[in-house]
């Protein structure tokens, strides 16, 4: 028997610095793209917003530029963005002002009749990227091999691919949202005896530890760069949830040593911060909660309060500055912001306005129909679990 190719790795390139056009498609965009130093682009923006009219309908994920956001008809976390899109039937186009996994969520719940575009096909997601099918694929060899794949249910973050949801599909698994993880574990355990997490490993860890009731004992972590994930087949039959080693970019960045330091030097400093964040930060938090929490909580706090919240750097500096009378601080020493995330300019948004002005539709993400069938079934088992739904 032939050997299976090893998967190549493709780069993850920091913004502004290099392409390489084998990954990123749509770095070079067909056309001219405007120069980020037109001084006529707000107006360019409006005026082709007016021209497409009912005919466009504009998502914008809370990490984006404040450049990009101004233009939204709709602001919200991915599952809701792509719910908002769905519900709008009569939008022949969506601009998703996100990135590639949020585009193929709206793809997968929009009618057919509808194209989605996303600005830059180089807005990805490293921790979408870091589960790819074949991995993964790999991975449930090896549990079938110990013996126990069919104990064992997937459950993928919304924050993957279309081509990873439909795996959980198609294996009797599901999708779950930072904030109905719980709920999908619940359910999971429900249907097996054991679950494989994709892609964010602190994600199913904090919702397993402490919302489930497991130890870090019950978790190991699958890394798909070592053999056999770096797991002998007792560890695979002795554990409860088979973390996938993935992450966010940017709340792995957070670290407790911040914590402790904004404490000694903010008197009464609360800290907020999101599930994706390495257990050990999370640990050291006082509120922990998806994007829609932190922002909901934000508002409903007292005027005179101190926060430090970790999450995306675009989104904290926006709550800052609604939020005048309460300090808000980024849970960072040094700034960060999703440098895939931030890959949506206002340069790329007119460009592709314009474009679809002209009856052009750029960049539009489209899943394949067998994908798009199965990645479906996930979400709606999803959409099935008690309680709310739409927040990540």
């Amino acid at each position: 028997m032939t050997a299976a190719p090893p998967t190549v790795d493709l780069p993850l390139l920091p913004l502004g610095r290099g392409v390489d056009l084998r990954s990123e498609r749509g770095v070079e965009c067909p056309g001219d793209l405007p120069s980020a130093s037109d001084p006529d682009l707000v107006a360019r923006a409006l005026a082709a917003k007016e021209a497409l009219g009912d005919r466009v309908f504009v998502l914008g994920h809370h990490y984006q530029r404040d450049e990009v956001i101004r233009f939204a008809d709709v602001t919200g976390d991915s599952f809701k963005l792509a719910r908002e899109a769905a519900a709008r039937p009569e939008a022949e186009y969506i601009v998703f002002c996100g990135v590639h996994f949020m585009a193929e969520s709206a793809d997968i719940l929009t009618s057919p009749a509808q194209k989605v575009v996303l600005p830059d096909l180089a807005a990805g997601c490293s921790m979408a990227d870091m589960a790819r099918l074949p991995q993964v694929e790999d991975a449930w060899a090896a549990l079938e091999a110990a013996g126990i794949a069919q104990d064992v249910v997937p459950v993928t973050y919304m924050n993957s691919s279309a081509d990873i949801k439909a795996f959980c599909g198609r294996n009797g698994g599901a999708v779950c949202t930072s904030s109905n993880a719980e709920v999908a574990l619940e359910w999971a355990f429900q249907q097996g005896q054991k679950v494989l997490f994709l892609p964010d490993q602190h994600l199913g860890r904090n919702t397993a530890v402490l919302k489930m009731g497991l130890s870090l004992d019950d978790c190991v972590v699958w890394d798909p760069h070592r053999p056999g994930g770096g797991l002998t087949e007792q560890q695979l039959r002795d554990a409860t949830m088979i973390l996938w080693k993935g992450h966010c970019s940017v709340h792995g960045r957070f670290s407790p040593d911040t914590v402790d330091d904004l404490r000694a030097t903010i008197p009464g400093v609360q800290v907020l911060v999101h599930p994706e964040c390495r257990h050990e930060v999370v640990l050291k938090a006082d509120l922990v909660g998806s994007t829609e929490f932190i922002i909901n909580t934000i508002e409903a706090a007292p005027a005179g309060s101190a926060w430090a919240v970790g999450t995306e750097l675009n989104l904290v500096k926006r709550l800052a500055a609604e939020h005048p009378d309460k300090r808000i601080v980024f849970l960072d020493k040094t700034v960060c912001y999703c440098s895939t995330m931030n890959r949506i300019d206002l340069p790329h948004f007119v460009w592709a306005m314009e474009n679809l002005v002209e009856g052009v539709v750029v960049n539009q993400i489209e899943v394949d129909p067998e994908t798009e069938k199965w990645a479906k079934v996930a979400l709606d088992r999803m959409l099935a679990l008690p309680g709310k739904t739409s927040k990540d």
